[in-house]
C-alpha cells in the first residue's frame, strides 16, 4: 500500500505545482476534527463457525480528524490536498452483529475548490471536488484463543462537498464542512442485459462504501 500513497502524493504535487508557480497564491492550512458516518458493503453470505449467517461488512460511525492544505491560484479557485482519518471499528452483520476490532480508515484526496466572494471577505462559502484513495487498515483480532489479522485494502475514492470559512482576521479563521466520499470496493455480476443489435452480455454491479464527513476546524492563511 505504500506505493499507492506515494502515487497519491506525487499526483498532488503535479496538480499543485502549476498553480503555485504561475499565481504565487496564498496558502491556507487547516486542522479539522469531526464525526464520520460510514457504511460498508453487502455480498454473498457465509455461515461462520458460531452458526450465524453473515452477509455484510460494515464500518462503524466514529470520530475523525485530519488536515488540509490549499493554494489559492486565483481569487476563487483553490487547489489542495485533504487527509482524513476515521477512528472506527470493523464489524460483520447478518443474523448476528459482531465487532471484529478497531480499524483506521484513511483518505488521501487532492482537490479543487471554488471559493465564493472576495478573497478578503470575512465569510466565504466554498464547494470542492477531489479524487484519490481510501485505505482500510489491517485489523488484529482474537477468536477462539487464536490471534489473527484481517487484510488491509486501498481503493480509489472521490470526495464531494462544501462548507463555509469564517475569518476573524486576515490570517486566522474557522471552517465548517460536509463531504461525501464514496470508495469503490469491487464489481459483482449484476445480471444479463440484452440488446437487439449487440446481443446479450453480463453487466456489473459496482459496490461502494460511503463516508459522510462532518468537520470543523481552524484555518491559518499565509
Amino acid at each position: 500500500m505504500r506505493y499507492q500513497h506515494l502515487v497519491t502524493a506525487l499526483l498532488c504535487v503535479v496538480i499543485l505545482t502549476p498553480a503555485v508557480a504561475s499565481a504565487q497564491p496564498k496558502v491556507e492550512v487547516s486542522g479539522i476534527v469531526g464525526w464520520t458516518v460510514s457504511d460498508g458493503v453487502e455480498g454473498d453470505g457465509v455461515r461462520a463457525g458460531d452458526g450465524q449467517f453473515y452477509d455484510a461488512i460494515d464500518v462503524k460511525d466514529a470520530f475523525s480528524w485530519g488536515f488540509g492544505v490549499g493554494f489559492n491560484a486565483t481569487e476563487q479557485y483553490e487547489f489542495g490536498f485533504l487527509f482524513n482519518r476515521q477512528m472506527s471499528t470493523l464489524r460483520v452483520e447478518g443474523t448476528n452483529t459482531v465487532d471484529v476490532g478497531d480499524m483506521a480508515v484513511d483518505s488521501y484526496h487532492p482537490y479543487v475548490a471554488f471559493n465564493m466572494g472576495d478573497s478578503d471577505a470575512k465569510v466565504r462559502p466554498f464547494i470542492l471536488i477531489g479524487g484519490g484513495v481510501t485505505t482500510y487498515a489491517e485489523v488484529p483480532f482474537t477468536r477462539g484463543g487464536v490471534n489473527r489479522t484481517t487484510g488491509g485494502d486501498t481503493q480509489f475514492s472521490t470526495t464531494w462537498g462544501g462548507g463555509v470559512k469564517f475569518f476573524a482576521s486576515p490570517n486566522v479563521g474557522m471552517r465548517v464542512s460536509a463531504t461525501w466520499s464514496p470508495t469503490y470496493i469491487t464489481t459483482e455480476p449484476g445480471g444479463t442485459w440484452c440488446d437487439p443489435y449487440w446481443g446479450c452480455y453480463v453487466v456489473g454491479d459496482a459496490k461502494y462504501a460511503n463516508q459522510f464527513h462532518f468537520n470543523g476546524g481552524i484555518t491559518f492563511r499565509f
